[in-house]
């Protein structure tokens, strides 16, 4: 997939828009949700465009996981929860593949995650 003009993630990707990056890799940009849910929450972006899950190459898989595992590890998280809507009957607003990423930790009160 080409990146759109026109798609916020590919301009946050591209570094046009200025967010406060908390990972970074070769393939995947990590930064705060702009509306989170709870303390911490972090939105994992690929940096090429690609709508959903499906569209994404299945060799991105094992760098997306080392992302989820170095925010964790850097962020000092006692635990964490993974929501990826794809599709819009599934909730995706943004249609560029991203990935929320929800801390837990303890006595936190979150019983069930917000989407």
């Amino acid at each position: 997939m080409s990146e759109k003009e026109d798609c916020i993630f590919c301009q946050i990707a591209k570094k046009k828009i200025k967010v406060e990056i908390v990972y970074e890799s070769d393939n995947f940009l990590a930064f705060p949700d702009k509306n989170p849910k709870v303390e911490g929450h972090t939105l994992i972006i690929p940096k090429k465009h690609f709508v959903n899950l499906i569209d994404m190459p299945a060799d991105l898989g094992s760098e997306l996981l080392d992302v989820i595992k170095r925010i964790f590890e850097i962020k000092k998280y006692q635990g964490f929860n993974l929501i990826m809507n794809n599709g819009d009957v599934a909730g995706q607003l943004v249609m560029h593949a991203h990935l929320h990423f929800f801390p837990r930790k303890k006595g936190d009160g979150i019983h069930s995650l917000p989407t």
